[in-house]
C-alpha cells in the first residue's frame, strides 16, 4: 500500500472546527455512483452548524488532493453562500441557481466548468475527496467565476474563521 500525502489543510493556519454531515456518505467512506463525474454527477447533500462567531458567508469546496498532477484537483467552489446556510441539499452543485442567497456562484474547478464535477480518478488505488465547508469574515470574497481555483482558495484561506471537513473515497 502506498503511502498518501497529507491533506492540504494540515499546512494552513489552523482554525476552530464544527459539526460537517451528510446523509449521502459517511466520514472516509465510498462515494456512491451518483456523485461520480461518470455517474449521476449530483454533489452530495451536506449539512453543518456551529460556525464561528463573525462568520459574513461561507464557502464551500471538495478537492482531490491525490491526482497525478502535484497540486491537487478542484472538483467543486461554492461561494459567497449567506451566514445562515445550514445545508446544501444533493444536487446543489448542478448550477449557480440550485445555491441560497443572491450573491451566490460556482467559481471554476479543474476540469474546467463552473458546477460540481464528481470523482473521476485514473485506475489504481481510490482517491480522497475532501468536502469543506469554509465559515468567512466577508460577506463575498474577491472573486470572480473565471477565477483560477488555486486563487479562490488561496482568498478563501485568508478569510477563514473556522472550516469543517468531511473526506470520501473513490477509485477505480
Amino acid at each position: 500500500m502506498s503511502v498518501r500525502p497529507p491533506l492540504p489543510y494540515e499546512f494552513l493556519p489552523q482554525v476552530p472546527s464544527f459539526p460537517l454531515s451528510s446523509r449521502d456518505f459517511t466520514e472516509g467512506g465510498t462515494l456512491g455512483q451518483e456523485f461520480v463525474y461518470s455517474g449521476g454527477n449530483l454533489s452530495p447533500q451536506l449539512a453543518w452548524s456551529g460556525l464561528p462567531e463573525g462568520t459574513r458567508s461561507i464557502a464551500v469546496t471538495c478537492y482531490d488532493p491525490d491526482a497525478p498532477t502535484g497540486s491537487g484537483w478542484w472538483h467543486w467552489l461554492a461561494l459567497n453562500l449567506p451566514a445562515d446556510t445550514t445545508e446544501l441539499p444533493r444536487g446543489a452543485g448542478s448550477s449557480d441557481g440550485s445555491l441560497p442567497g443572491e450573491a451566490s456562484f460556482h467559481g471554476r474547478n479543474d476540469f474546467p466548468g463552473n458546477t460540481y464535477d464528481g470523482a473521476a480518478p485514473p485506475p489504481g488505488a481510490p482517491h480522497r475527496y475532501v468536502f469543506a465547508v469554509h465559515a468567512l469574515d466577508v460577506e463575498k470574497l474577491d472573486v470572480t467565476p473565471d477565477t483560477p481555483p488555486a486563487q479562490v482558495g488561496f482568498n478563501i484561506t485568508f478569510h477563514t474563521l473556522g472550516r469543517a471537513l468531511l473526506t470520501g473515497e473513490y477509485g477505480v
